[in-house]
């Protein structure tokens, strides 16, 4: 080939590749580096909120936030399920979306589902660390005689260029009240169409879980592969996410159903694709017995005669219930590890002129103690300023994530971030050199700049400063 007519030829390959990579799907973001698990952990008093865990293998995990909740719901029933991580196609914004529920509150499961939460519960960022206020968002209100809004899950569609979210929802049709597949489609994740209906098996066969993966190769012959827990472990393959599927086969021949044929009974599954390798696992979570999540590996998803368990995995610290995996950049691999990772900056706050004592949480009230446990209860992310970046500071909890030190009344609180200029402002503080002593540092109120945070009988408060005693109790030294 004319030397010529081969640089034409390169450069429009490089063409076709930039242009298909515009809308290309997440995968696109190659190469892949870790792996992000978000999931909850059970029905204890906090285990239904949202939890993450780290893998660089995407086998063995590692849990973030020392085993604590990295986000907690605030709306709603103010407990959070079967979360799912959803990345933009260009990976400049993230979405998690959870089940609004909290069995752990005392609901029976009977009331869940007839007379549960419409809604699901939706976080936003643009950075997978930073995230908004949780929000409500109804998908299943438009449904006659609803039930609830369970397990949601949601994909980037080309085909239509913006998402579609699909749950299961527990309602009647032809005279059947079963949990049946819905969808709704979004492009913002804040309004979204009427529902339809999605996945049906027919007669009396409910189905709540069911999640998609792209296979950008289409290796197995499709684009798309659905499992669902519709009594098997079901896998399915289309082209097209709203056209219509082919059953390819389930996980019977490995002893693993959802209680149509007994076994192991699981449920939740959720893919993953190993990075670099034409390689995926299946986790499905071994609810039955307890013992969580167990992946099924698979090299070509078009068959299931591939499928094959595996036990050298290990999932850190806690239970993982139904969640789901998001492969990470190396650039989101380290976020997420700065701030949640083993060795993540925690601070504390010392007194000046109690030394034993640091400030600590205790029933939402802010005060300064000796001997603080938890310890977390006294352990703080200083961030950049909610209502002013530039040279102030706020104080998330460790414990509490989503949660400030604020003043309200001049009284220091810890409360949850509820989005307002207000809230931002209340919790802001400008660290300065310490009153009493330069070495150590005060906190100037942001909205109150002649008043500084001080403890008095041990509690904290925000005061005017003008003596030498005030002066002291203004002081802190901040630890890690």
């Amino acid at each position: 080939m004319p030397r010529v007519l081969s640089r034409v030829s390169a450069f429009l390959a490089l063409f076709v590749l930039f242009i298909a990579g515009l809308a290309a799907p997440a995968s696109a973001l190659d190469p892949f580096t870790g792996y992000l698990m978000a999931h909850f952990i059970g029905e204890s008093s906090r285990g239904e909120q949202i939890y993450l865990a780290h893998s660089k293998d995407g086998r063995n995990w590692t849990d973030l936030n020392g085993g604590g909740p990295v986000l907690l719901s605030t709306v709603g029933t103010q407990g959070v399920r079967d979360p799912a991580i959803v990345r933009s196609p260009n990976g400049d914004k993230y979405w998690i979306i959870a089940t609004d529920l909290r069995i752990a509150s005392g609901t029976s499961w009977g009331d869940a589902s007839t007379r549960g939460s419409k809604n699901l519960v939706v976080w936003e960022s643009t950075d997978l660390v930073n995230w908004s206020v949780p929000r409500l968002v109804n998908v299943a209100g438009g449904i006659s005689g609803a039930g609830d809004a369970w397990a949601p899950e949601a994909i980037w569609n080309p085909a239509t260029n913006d998402y579609v979210i699909y749950w299961a929802t527990n309602s009647a049709m032809n005279g059947v009240t079963k949990h049946r597949i819905w969808y709704v489609r979004t492009s913002d994740f804040r309004t979204v169409s009427a529902p339809q209906l999605y996945i049906d098996r027919g007669t009396g066969q409910g189905i709540i879980d069911t999640q998609i993966i792209e296979v950008a190769n289409s290796l197995g012959g499709y684009r798309y592969y659905r499992a669902s827990a519709d009594g098997q472990i079901t896998i399915e393959g289309s082209n097209s996410i709203l056209g219509a599927w082919t059953r390819i086969g389930d996980l019977q021949r490995l002893g693993i159903s959802n209680g149509a044929t007994g076994g192991n009974v699981v449920e939740g599954p959720m893919w993953a694709q190993t990075n670099g390798a034409n390689e995926w696992h299946l986790w499905v979570d071994q609810y039955a017995t307890g013992r969580g999540y167990m992946p099924v590996r698979s090299t070509n998803l078009g068959s299931t005669a591939n499928f094959a368990t595996r036990s050298d995995y290990h999932l850190g610290g806690t239970k993982k219930r139904h969640g789901s995996i998001l492969n990470l950049t190396a650039a989101e691999e380290r976020r997420l590890l700065a701030k949640w990772g083993p060795s993540a900056v925690l601070n504390r706050l010392q007194s000046y002129n109690n030394q034993t004592r640091y400030v600590r949480h205790a029933n939402m009230d802010v005060r300064i103690d000796a001997n603080v446990s938890p310890v977390l209860d006294s352990q703080f992310r200083r961030v950049a300023g909610l209502a002013n970046s530039s040279g102030h500071v706020s104080f998330e909890s460790v414990n509490y994530p989503g949660h400030y030190l604020r003043h309200y009344g001049y009284d220091l609180v810890l409360a949850p971030n509820d989005g307002t200029s207000t809230f931002a402002a209340d919790s802001t503080f400008k660290q300065v050199a310490g009153l009493a002593d330069a070495s150590w540092s005060s906190f100037q109120s942001y909205n109150y700049p002649t008043r500084y945070l001080r403890h008095y009988n041990y509690l904290l408060r925000i005061d005017p400063i003008s003596t030498a005693a005030e002066r002291a109790d203004a002081t802190f030294r901040v630890t890690s």
